[in-house]
């Protein structure tokens, strides 16, 4: 029954299904469950630094269980995209109707979307990493997949890495930096690797050029099928799924900074150059990903055997509580400033 936990991670779906349903003031009903039950219930339940025995891990691995509830999002996230579009197409909402419906099928695009793309973009699985792709799409986000893998994980925690936040750059200039820096750090990752593999820019092998084909598809079919109403609904959700993306990315590694070596290059990535939190909630409905600095210590690790390291940086909230701390920078500069270590700062 303990390993049943994660389905507690389609709280959030089930809470934007019944907003679409029902409509009315239910439609905020998601938002609200996810920025403000679930940091309340984050401060209630204790923190769990507990990491799993050799045999344990051994025995999670081979449970096939962990790997089908990640597979799931994928028929979820798009069932209530598709049941928004109807939705938005077919009933005749208020404006604060519409608008709430854009913020719930777009978390639901941030959390279950982007997140688990994220977890199964760095499987070794073809088919795992297509589902990965998928789950990006609806976002806008598919260039995520190339420059998370080839660019973040090589460069986090330095000036070069554009999903690292500055010591006091505020969430809403990261929101800007990063979304522009990242789309054109992808295009720059992927000229490379075609060039490595002497392919032209034209070429079956541009996988920056497929996802610019298949995001556009996706909108035109939207736009055909829904008329403008429904292409305004699916651009704004995938808006605010990136957003909630940056937000994330915001504070996984505010601030910090891997130090240079004598020979001028960067000290590889350890566990103190990522925010840790313990916090259970947080932890179960966005996959473990909080266990930040475990992942990029070794990114091939499944979200189930992640573990907490004493040398990692630890954020004294868990990540949803700490991603509502970030939108009042003053509160967040001062919460997190005095916790970024002196000699890693990133200015």
């Amino acid at each position: 029954m303990k390993d049943l936990k994660y389905l507690a991670a389609f709280s959030i779906p089930t809470v934007a299904f019944l907003g679409l349903y029902f409509q009315g003031y239910w439609v905020w009903a998601t938002p609200v469950f996810a920025f403000v039950c679930i940091p309340v219930l984050e401060l209630i339940f204790p923190v769990d630094t507990e990491n799993l025995s050799k045999e344990a891990v051994d025995s999670q691995l081979k449970k096939r269980l962990f790997d089908w509830l990640l597979y799931l999002n994928l028929p979820i996230v798009f069932g209530l995209v598709i049941f928004g579009l109807f939705t938005v197409l077919n009933s005749t909402l208020e404006t604060y109707e519409f608008v709430g419906l854009i913020f719930s099928v777009g978390i639901v695009l941030g959390v279950n979307g982007i997140n688990v793309g994220h977890e199964l973009g760095h499987r070794q699985s073809t088919s795992e990493r297509f589902i990965g792709k998928a789950l990006l799409l609806p976002s806008f986000y598919m260039h995520f997949y190339i420059e998370h893998n080839y660019g973040h994980h090589l460069h986090a925690a330095t000036p070069e890495d554009p999903a690292t936040a500055r010591y006091n750059q505020s969430v809403y200039s990261f929101w800007l930096t990063s979304t522009v820096r990242q789309y054109f750090s992808a295009w720059r990752i992927q000229k490379k690797l075609l060039e490595n593999n002497n392919q032209p820019f034209f070429s079956v092998k541009n996988d920056m050029l497929w996802y610019t084909i298949f995001q556009l598809s996706y909108l035109l079919v939207v736009f055909f099928l829904f008329s403008m109403t429904g292409l305004v609904f699916a651009l704004a959700s995938g808006v605010v799924g990136f957003v909630l993306l940056e937000t994330v990315n915001y504070i996984e590694h505010y601030g910090l900074l891997r130090l240079k070596t004598k020979s001028g290059r960067y000290e590889r990535v350890r566990e103190m150059h990522s925010w840790n939190s313990n916090h259970v909630i947080g932890r179960i409905v966005l996959y473990e990903l909080t266990r930040h600095s475990d992942h990029h210590y070794k990114s091939s690790k499944k979200y189930q055997i992640l573990d907490c390291h004493d040398e990692s940086p630890q954020m004294p909230y868990g990540y949803p509580t700490s991603m509502v701390l970030a939108m009042f920078p003053p509160l967040w500069f001062k919460v997190m400033n005095k916790r970024v270590p002196r000699e890693m700062v990133l200015n």
